[in-house]
This record gives C-alpha cells, sequence and structure tokens, in this order.
C-alpha cells in the first residue's frame, strides 16, 4: 500500500549502480530506511528529491522489511546549506547527530520539528555555533541525558555564582566547588544560556548576540557533556572542527 509521509533526508548510501538507501525524518513514523531505485541517475525523477537536507513529501511503498520510494516532492531543497561548505559542515553534524540518537520507526513530532527548525535557520543564515549549541542541548533527553540546570546539583540550591560539573551533571554552586576542582568555571551568561537552549521554544528564536568568550564556554560545556555521558563518535565533528579553524581564519 502506499503511503505519504513528510521528511528530511538524513543520509544516503549508493546501492548497486543506479540505487540509493535513504534515511529519512518523517513526521509521521520517525526514522525509516527507503530503497529509492534509480535515484544515482541524474535524470531520475527521484535524483533531486533523495539530496542531504531535503526537505520534501515522500510517496511510499511500505513493508516489513526496507519500503520503496515511489515518489517525491520537495518542499525545501536548503539550497543555501548545499552551496556553502560551511553551512553543510554544520547541517551535516546536526543531521548526524539525530540519526545517532534516534530509533527507528518511533514517530516524535517534536524532534522532527525541531530538526526542520534548525535547518530553515542554518539556510536563512543564522549564528551556525548557536544554532549547534541548541540543537545539542535540546537532544540531550532523546539520549537519556537530563543535565541539571535549575539548582545546584550537589546542595540544591538556586542562588549564588554557578560552575558546571561533568561529574555531577549540572550546575554546582560557588559553595559546594571544592567537591570538584575539575568543575568548569563559566560566566553567568554561560549559565543563563545553557538553561535556554534546553528549555526554550525554538520557534521563538530571534537574533541572538552571543560574545566570543561566551561561546568559547559553551562548546567546551557542551562538548565536554555529550563526550563523558553520550557515548557517541559523529563522524562530522572532527570535519566539523577543521571547517570551524578555516571559518575563523577567514573572518
Amino acid at each position: 500500500m502506499l503511503q505519504k509521509c513528510e521528511g528530511i533526508v538524513l543520509r544516503t548510501i549508493d546501492y548497486g549502480e543506479t540505487n540509493k538507501v535513504v534515511t529519512l525524518f518523517t513526521r509521521e513514523w520517525g526514522k525509516i530506511g527507503v530503497m529509492a531505485r534509480g535515484a544515482k541517475k541524474t535524470n531520475s525523477r527521484l535524483s533531486a528529491v533523495t539530496q542531504i537536507f531535503t526537505y520534501g513529501y515522500f510517496l511510499i511503498q511500505k513493508s516489513r522489511g526496507l519500503g520503496s520510494l515511489q515518489q517525491g516532492e520537495i518542499i525545501s531543497s536548503m539550497r543555501s546549506i548545499r552551496e556553502d561548505i560551511f553551512l553543510t559542515a554544520y547541517a551535516s553534524c546536526i543531521v548526524e547527530l539525530t540519526d545517532k540518537s534516534t530509533e527507528d520507526n518511533k514517530p516524535n513530532s517534536y524532534h522532527f520539528e525541531l530538526l526542520l527548525e534548525i535547518l530553515k535557520f542554518i539556510n536563512e543564515g543564522y549564528d551556525l555555533d548557536i544554532l549547534m549549541n541548541i540543537y545539542e542541548m535540546k537532544m540531550l533527553n532523546s539520549l537519556g541525558l537530563y543535565p541539571e540546570l535549575n539548582h545546584c546539583a550537589i546542595c540544591g540550591s538556586t542562588d549564588g555564582h554557578f560552575s558546571f560539573s561533568i561529574r555531577e551533571g549540572g550546575f554546582i554552586c560557588h559553595r559546594c566547588l571544592e567537591k570538584d576542582p575539575y568543575a568548569f568555571k563559566i560566566s553567568a551568561a554561560t549559565a543563563k544560556l545553557l538553561r535556554l537552549f534546553y528549555y526554550f521554544d525554538i520557534s521563538r528564536l530571534g537574533n541572538i548576540s552571543v560574545k566570543p568568550e561566551t561561546k568559547v564556554e559553551l562548546k567546551k560545556v557542551i562538548s565536554a557533556y555529550y563526550d563523558e555521558y553520550s557515548g557517541l563518535q559523529l563522524k562530522t565533528k572532527k570535519f566539523l572542527h577543521q571547517i570551524d579553524k578555516m571559518r575563523k581564519f577567514l573572518s
């Protein structure tokens, strides 16, 4: 039976000389894999719609195993992302994180909307570092990670100056700092943004101006937390680091 879904292309793998196995993140069914026969041919009607980052409607012949992609209609090709190596690097990291942190056939409309909004913001030229930080913070729950960002993870205090403890999994206040000498000392702005990125509605994102030193702190804390608890090894992360150095050198 043919069924229509709304989805985003996360990745593709060549299969044989002319086919692709396409991983879609769909609103209706979550993450699924489909066979796109003939999609490697440049004149194929499935060639454009199976490009990575593409957002569209997909007509699929579902089966117990790998479904078959019959037709596709592009809503947005995310053209700006594909034409810019820096945007591609960040978007690639985000779709790989989505792929690695979600299970097959488990629909989650919140995560679908989150991914779609983030890719749109990247495509429209918003701050790449901030978008990456927001997405990483918002994907923590799907990995079973719940950082303590409302009060001190040790004493429960809600006032004072906070650091971030990887060992304690969240904020610790200045009174408890001696209990973790390796805690990241962060500014009040960084603490505020970590909490904001974790809780706020991405659709309400405006222009966020963040100081370079705050960006450095955000990246250190989030990266260390992921390294300690997520168990993920993202291939795109290494490429992103190289591209990021190039971007900063050119700016």
